[in-house]
């Protein structure tokens, strides 16, 4: 529980694109291609909080910097 709420586990489309930041519309198709985790309950579909989070952290392109010291003269 997050500030007397019970923690939410399963997130609709809606709330995932306000959690992405993204628009209902490309939530809706990152759903339907399959490209973002998804459980069916009933006619339902929702997102696994923590497997949004996995699949975030998964597709995150992180700029990797060279972090190898030189030796003067040497490029």
């Amino acid at each position: 529980m997050t500030d007397g709420k019970p923690l939410k586990l399963l997130l609709t489309a809606e709330e995932v694109a306000r959690t992405l930041g993204i628009s209902r519309r490309k939530t809706y198709a990152l759903l339907t291609d399959g490209t973002l985790p998804t459980i069916r309950i009933g006619g339902s579909v929702r997102v696994p909080l923590e497997k949004l989070r996995a699949w975030v952290e998964e597709n995150t392109a992180w700029t990797r910097t060279d972090t190898t010291e030189r030796r003067p003269g040497e490029s």
